[in-house]
């Protein structure tokens, strides 16, 4: 049984944004899940990793919070999924999808790392129209380091994606340090090329210190404390690696 298929399943919501401008094409209307796998060192949310930290939600509800905006989102953008990693909830969010696209009529964005997608069955995304999938490292040691899980399920979700003709956008977050080094890079870029044309573009997003504060108000110790925000030719040496090989780098 796939989630569009689930009995009325209740959601967790961390939060919802009506006015995103950096989650997928457009102005998106955003809900962010609770609950998360990983325990990544530069999580800017960590108040988003235990499930039931967040808000309950019935479908219906979480359709009256987007429905008021669908007017403009279908002119001006869509409607992104986040989290926290909106797999934990697969249930609830592929119901969720699904009443978006069938009731509302909009652009839809799954933003996740791909963790969890073995979980589900391929018609899962079928409402789905593109997925903002997050790699954040290439080198599979790092990659536990500084997530706390495997990087191989990552990959083979990129692959399955271009398997059902899905449209992907790659995120990466430049860490200096950590996530910068450019044979890591350009170990990314290659697997990037190898999906073809599925990958319409690459997000390279500078790591801040915005999620800081999160951290000790939960009692716990910040990681990269004293990591700087990649400078402005950190960035530009970065984004330089994959748009060298001809892709379109944001």
């Amino acid at each position: 049984m796939t989630a569009a298929s689930s009995d009325s399943p209740t959601g967790f919501l961390h939060s919802v944004e009506s006015g995103a401008a950096v989650d997928g094409p457009g102005m998106r209307f955003v809900f962010f899940v609770s609950g998360c796998q990983f325990r990544c060192q530069y999580c800017h949310n960590p108040d988003s990793w235990k499930l039931h930290n967040g808000r309950p939600v019935s479908l219906d509800q979480a359709m009256d919070e987007v429905r008021p905006y669908a007017g403009f989102l279908r002119i001006a953008g869509g409607v992104t999924i986040s989290g926290g990693e909106p797999l934990m909830q697969a249930p609830f969010v592929g119901a969720l999808f699904a009443k978006i696209k069938t009731e509302l009529g909009l652009h839809t964005a799954l933003d996740t790392q791909g963790f969890l997608a073995a979980n589900v069955a391929d018609d899962w995304f079928d409402p789905v129209d593109l997925v903002l999938l997050d790699i954040k490292q290439m080198d599979p040691a790092k990659y536990l380091a500084l997530t706390g899980q495997p990087l191989q399920p990552t990959l083979d979700f990129a692959r399955r994606l271009v398997r059902l003709g899905k449209k992907i956008w790659i995120r990466y977050v430049l860490v200096p340090g950590i996530t910068d080094n450019d044979t890591d890079i350009i170990s990314l870029v290659d697997f990037v090329l190898s999906l073809g044309s599925a990958v319409e573009r690459v997000e390279v997003l500078p790591f801040h210190q915005m999620g800081a504060h999160k951290w000790e108000s939960l009692g716990m110790t910040y990681p990269l404390a004293l990591t700087p925000t990649p400078s402005a030719e950190q960035m530009r040496q970065a984004r330089g690696l994959f748009s060298s090989r001809g892709l379109l780098v944001t």
